[in-house]
């Protein structure tokens, strides 16, 4: 019986010490508060970069230094540039070698985009071309022709003075091409030097040699003070030199960046590519070197 008593007594103080603890009870909408880490917020990813094919008076000019490191600070898409004749940069786009073409070649450029070749081609800007000669200006064209460039060309090549060619299917030299042919001359002689290079080359043999060559008006007018050669003959419609910008079709191959290549045909066709274009030169040389005319 005591024993039994002892039982009771040690099953009530069991109880009584459970009762009396305090309960800890979690909140049910209680917020988990997050441990806090100094992990480094996931970067930005990159836009990646673009290769623009270009015909050599746009990068001679100085243009694209002027105005490819603006676009990379405002798109964060870096480009490399290939300069090369209009031919070539068509080419490269055929080859899916480039994302995207600025050259002026309309003709030819039209015929790329409908081939499938490009996604879409627009204007960008346009100078014109001029004929430049030595300062003597031995068959007198400046005086004679000086708007003129059928004329100026037939007493070129009657009196068999030297003219340099660019030689290398560039826009300038298809340009150059069709003025012979519109003038029903085909040239050939000792007195034509095929160079089959770029413009600023072009130009630095003109000036060695005295010779005439036709040239765009940016690359001349950023070169000038390095060449022995006046502007003889200008003006003239047969002159006109239109630019186009072309995204290369991304179907070509994986490589191509279809998205950057629209990206800088939409920056450089906007106000606000236009307007550096527009500026472009005349700080320097008391005139813009091309006149944008994007729609």
């Amino acid at each position: 019986m005591k024993r039994i008593s002892l039982l009771l007594l040690a099953l009530l103080l069991i109880i009584t010490t459970v009762a009396c603890s305090p309960k800890t009870e979690t909140p049910q909408n209680q917020d988990v508060v997050q441990e806090e880490t100094n992990d480094p917020v996931p970067p930005e990813e990159p836009k990646g970069s673009i290769i623009l094919s270009t015909t050599t008076s746009t990068q001679d000019s100085g243009l694209l230094d002027f105005l490819l490191p603006i676009f990379t600070e405002e798109t964060g898409i870096e480009v490399k540039t290939i300069a090369v004749g209009t031919g070539k940069a068509l080419q490269m786009g055929r080859d899916g070698e480039a994302d995207v073409l600025l050259v002026h070649a309309k003709a030819d450029e039209l015929k790329f985009v409908e081939e499938g070749h490009g996604t879409e081609r627009l204007d960008v800007m346009y100078n014109d071309f001029i004929l430049v000669g030595p300062e003597k200006d031995p068959l007198k064209l400046k005086n004679d022709h000086p708007n003129n460039i059928l004329e100026g060309l037939k007493l070129i090549a009657n009196n068999g003075v030297t003219f340099v060619s660019r030689g290398d299917d560039s826009g300038t030299h298809k340009k150059e091409l069709s003025i012979w042919k519109a003038a029903n001359i085909e040239p050939a002689g000792d007195w034509y030097l095929e160079a089959g290079a770029g413009m600023g080359d072009v130009l630095k043999i003109s000036s060695e040699k005295q010779g005439y060559t036709i040239t765009d008006r940016a690359t001349y007018l950023s070169m000038r003070d390095t060449l022995d050669l006046d502007i003889i003959i200008e003006g003239d419609e047969n002159l006109f030199n239109q630019y186009g910008v072309i995204p290369v079709n991304p179907d070509k191959n994986t490589n191509i960046n279809g998205e950057g290549a629209i990206e800088f045909m939409n920056w450089i066709t906007s106000k606000r590519g236009q307007d550096l274009i527009k500026d472009f030169g005349v700080e320097e040389y008391g005139q813009p070197l091309f006149i944008p005319n994007a729609e």
